[in-house]
């Protein structure tokens, strides 16, 4: 088991509050993602779960057992850090094996432990070898094999794939899903600004912004039925369409949004008419950019390629049920 509560968590540094009233439930097992503006408190709060920074006020519990004043040792938990803080000097099965020899583990325990961890990881072949010798995606798994083979509750990632190029994150984060579907037992908290990382990789997300948690739900939950305007814009790859003045009292609403995939470009009688001011062919997609008159340029996906003239006059209807109105407040009224 290796569930968590946090209770009225506060961190101040000074007069300074950076985590307000944080109250979360981890589930065991629970694969659970906080993403957030730069800022927000995410790895703050990764931090305070560590141990890493004292709590100012509030609870964190562990299995039911209170451990704010636990050793970071002593809580079960493994870290996994951005820049992956492996001993250079240091060969890879040494780096996996490091946390166990202090531990006074058997040479046969390590030995066993080590191994498991670097056939899991596909790392076998590169045991002997130094971190200057490996790919970055290479280090990172290392780092992952250090934190695995130290049998923890709970694993901590901190942003892990964000030194790495676009292919590499993309074969470290199936890496990752796997991972988790081995280690059931093992309840892990991820920190990331990446939409995709959260979406593909979460059971569930936690939205924070400005030390505050904003709303926590499955990826298909934040996305289908935001619960607020910020939600709304920061879920969601590229963003949601969002519309205030003319166009939004249009509809009754202070704001309005809707998402690119579900805009259609048709040949008259659309919700909106305006002008194309630009394109962006992707081969599987292509983004049209529309004025609209708004308050910023409309964005619509179309399937495959496509060919607009800048300039060209073009008609867009919305999908049915698509449309969220929010209040003046952000708060969502409605669908049309």
């Amino acid at each position: 088991m290796s569930q968590l509560q946090i209770n009225h968590l506060f961190k101040r540094y000074g007069s300074v509050e950076i985590l307000k009233d944080i109250n979360l439930d981890i589930k065991s097992g629970e694969f659970m993602v906080f993403v957030g503006p730069s800022g927000c408190g995410k790895s703050t709060l990764l931090r305070c779960i560590a141990g890493l920074e004292n709590i100012t006020a509030g609870t964190l519990s562990i299995d039911g057992e209170v451990v704010n004043e636990r050793a970071p040792s002593r809580r079960g938990i493994a870290m996994v850090f951005q820049s992956y803080a492996l001993y250079p000097h240091m060969n890879v099965y040494d780096n996996m094996a490091y946390a166990l020899k202090i531990q006074n583990a058997s040479k046969d325990e390590i030995k066993q432990k080590v191994t498991a961890a670097a056939e899991k990881l596909q790392l076998t072949k590169y045991l002997d070898r130094l971190p200057k010798q490996l790919s970055g995606g290479q280090r990172q798994r290392v780092a992952i094999g250090r934190a695995i083979v130290r049998d923890p509750k709970v694993f901590l990632f901190d942003e892990p794939l964000s030194n790495l190029d676009a292919a590499l994150r993309v074969q470290t984060r199936i890496e990752i899903a796997n991972l988790h579907r081995t280690m059931e037992h093992v309840t892990m908290i991820y920190v990331t600004h990446d939409q995709v990382e959260a979406m593909t990789l979460a059971d569930r997300i936690c939205v924070l912004r400005d030390g505050m948690i904003e709303q926590v739900g499955t990826p298909l939950e934040l996305y289908e039925n935001p619960q607020s305007l910020f939600v709304a814009g920061f879920i969601g790859s590229p963003k949601m369409n969002l519309m205030t003045g003319k166009v939004a009292d249009a509809l009754g609403a202070h704001t309005v949004g809707v998402r690119p995939e579900h805009l259609n470009l048709v040949e008259s009688g659309g919700t909106w008419t305006g002008a194309v001011i630009h394109e962006e062919n992707l081969g599987s997609d292509t983004f049209v950019y529309v004025d609209i008159g708004a308050n910023e340029p409309l964005v619509v996906r179309v399937d495959g390629t496509a060919s607009h003239k800048t300039g060209a006059q073009v008609s867009v209807s919305a999908q049915a049920g698509k449309l969220y109105r929010f209040d003046n407040a952000g708060k969502p009224i409605s669908r049309a």
